[in-house]
Formats: C-alpha cells, sequence, structure tokens
C-alpha cells in the first residue's frame, strides 16, 4: 500500500517511515501546499497529516481534500493535544487524531484499524472481483480456484483495479500509485502492464473487464456491454 506523510520536520518524517514501512510505500510533503497537492492524485491509502505547517496548515489541507470528493483516511499527527483541536479536526473529516511524541506501535495499529474500518485491509487480507481472488499477503491469484501467475508490478495493478471497482483510474493516477513520482520510466509503461494483464486474464475470459477508457485510463467493471 501506499502512504502519504506530511510533515515539515525531516527526521520525524524519516520515523513515521520507519513506523510503517511493513505495510506502506511512502511519499513525502514537507508543507502543506505540497501535502495538499500530493493528496489530490487520490492515489494513496492512507494520509498522515501534522497540523502546524508552513504554508498552509493541516486542518486547510484536510478541508480542502475533503471538499474535493476525496474520502482517503487521514490520520492527525500532531503536538496540538487541546480538545477543541480535537474536536475541530474530528469535524473536518479526520479519521484519527494521535498527539506527539508517539509509540511507533501504536500509530501502525491506529493505521491498520482505520483500513479495517474502510475496507482496505480484510481480516483474510484476500481481496475478490467474481471469482477471482488475490491474497495480499502470498502475492498469488485465483480464478475459479484456479491459479494464475501475476509478476511483480501486474499483481500491483490487479490489486488496485479491484480496490477501485467502477472507478476510472487515469494512466497518471495507475502510473504515480504504481511506479511512484520519482520512477525513471514514463507513464506509457501502464499501457504495456494493461496490455499483458489482459493477456493473462484471457485464459480466464476476464480480460473482457477491464476496459479502456480512451484517452483517460482504465476501468474494472462487471458493465461489459461498452467500452471506449
Amino acid at each position: 500500500m501506499r502512504a502519504l506523510i506530511v510533515e515539515d520536520d525531516d527526521l520525524l518524517r524519516e520515523s513515521i517511515a520507519d513506523s510503517i514501512k511493513r505495510l506502506f510505500e511512502c511519499d513525502f510533503a514537507s508543507d502543506g501546499e505540497e501535502g495538499l497537492y500530493l493528496a489530490l492524485q487520490n492515489i494513496y491509502d492512507v494520509i498522515i497529516l501534522d497540523i502546524m505547517m508552513p504554508n498552509m496548515d493541516g486542518y486547510e489541507v484536510l478541508k480542502s481534500i475533503r471538499e474535493k470528493g476525496i474520502v482517503t483516511p487521514v490520520l492527525f499527527l500532531t503536538a496540538k493535544d487541546s480538545i477543541d483541536d480535537k474536536i475541530k479536526g474530528f469535524k473536518i473529516g479526520a479519521d484519527d487524531y494521535i498527539i506527539k511524541p508517539f509509540f511507533s506501535e501504536e500509530l501502525l495499529l491506529r493505521i491498520e484499524a482505520i483500513l479495517r474500518r474502510n475496507g482496505t485491509i480484510l481480516k483474510e487480507n484476500k481481496i475478490r472481483f467474481l471469482e477471482l481472488e488475490l491474497d495480499i499477503t502470498k502475492r498469488s491469484m485465483t480464478i475459479d480456484g484456479s491459479n494464475i501467475v501475476l509478476k511483480g508490478k501486474q499483481f500491483d495493478l490487479m490489486e488496485y483495479l479491484i480496490n477501485n471497482k467502477d472507478v476510472i483510474l487515469t494512466k497518471e493516477q495507475i502510473f504515480d500509485r504504481i511506479w511512484g513520482f520519482d520512477s525513471d520510466t514514463t507513464v506509457n509503461v501502464v499501457e504495456v502492464y494493461a496490455s499483458n494483464l489482459r493477456k493473462v486474464l484471457k485464459t480466464k475470459g476476464y480480460d473482457k473487464y477491464i476496459k479502456t477508457i480512451r484517452g483517460v485510463g482504465y476501468i474494472l467493471s462487471e458493465d461489459v456491454q461498452d467500452e471506449g
């Protein structure tokens, strides 16, 4: 999974990333404006957000995120510890609120709890689309009980599509999510992987469920009547 850490303290950003590295790849922002820009890409499973930051505070960032209709879980990690601060955070859409200094184990457990509530993490760590099942822990896939081999980022792409069923994902979103902003390759790699994934799925007739939205990106949907 991918997390966004918005924190202006360099050492603390690294500490947070180290605390959650078992579950997440992390992107970073050192001020509110940069954090908002990255959050609006809508590619993250969770956002860890400080409140007191340069250019734009965490409250403003979260308010802007929610106004844009982005429902990514947001956890405030901040030194602001008054009950009024907490109430304000929850009222504008925070999913949790932790006071600095924090325990690494608690931070990870709080994030896992958030993701279980919204269905991102399932108890058995498996996700499904019709008779297709991905085992996230083993990074394996079955369709109708038959094992299908997915290599590397093919698996990541399949997982991202299932977790966003019936949602149009732009090629840029997919690229940023799976390859990352700092990748040396280009966004065209998405088309290559989507084509290869379809070839793998074709053996079970599941290629028809990944539809191209021409000039935009892709969508995984049970509705296969129209494409393009």
